[in-house]
């Protein structure tokens, strides 16, 4: 059964919860990226979908989305390959904000693939403290009339892919020269509609001294 979906074991009236309703974005997410829906169909698929009270309110939503896109496989935490930024268990997969904020900083795993959307809202990532799950990781970045910041330490690679409609999709900042080829990738891709997606490359924050703050 797809963690995507909601349990259609449940009861068709059960409420929907607001990680029902995250799942189901995810996958309208991974089918705008795949060119199944268009940008139209995403803005009034989630209108619905964060209206929906109940499971059988979510269901029609994906209902002609194929088995693939509908069924995400689980991340797995790959092998150790030597790095100590490579490996764990996979933290979120999400990251949304609606007339909201969200974030995802410090400390944490960033799976092999992580959505990212904003609409009429903002969302910060920050991996200057993160650890990766596999050495490869995408982040897909979708703002609609919102913003999506993203700094990347500059001792890693980044691959910025994104598209601007109307928008814009940016990358700023200077890598280190020769990175560890060891080390993580992170490819980010995407698109801004009125809205806009920035990457920047930052210095690493070293994790707190807890022997200076005793």
């Amino acid at each position: 059964m797809s963690q995507d979906q909601p349990d259609e074991a449940q009861p068709p009236a059960l409420r929907a919860s607001d990680a029902d309703r995250e799942r189901v974005a995810g996958v309208l997410h991974r089918a705008l990226s795949e060119g199944r829906i268009t940008m139209t169909e995403l803005e009034e698929r989630l209108s619905a979908v964060y209206a929906a009270k109940t499971h059988a309110e979510l269901a029609p939503v994906t209902a002609d989305l194929p088995e693939s896109t509908a069924h995400a496989p689980a991340p797995v935490p790959s092998a150790a390959v030597g790095h100590p930024l490579v490996g764990g268990t996979p933290g979120s997969t999400f990251s949304v904000a609606v007339m909201s904020g969200a974030s995802r900083k410090g400390n944490w795993c960033v799976p092999s693939q992580h959505t990212s959307f904003a609409f009429w809202g903002g969302v910060d990532i920050d991996l200057r403290q993160a650890t990766f799950a596999e050495q490869h990781v995408t982040i897909t970045a979708v703002a609609i009339m919102g913003g999506i910041d993203i700094v990347v330490p500059d001792d890693i690679r980044v691959e910025v892919t994104g598209i601007g409609l109307m928008g814009g999709f940016d990358s700023t900042g200077d890598a280190q020269p020769n990175p560890d080829p060891h080390g993580p990738t992170v490819r980010i891709n995407g698109f801004a509609f009125w809205g806009g997606v920035t990457v920047k490359r930052r210095p690493r924050t070293p994790p707190p001294d807890k022997h200076r703050m005793i």
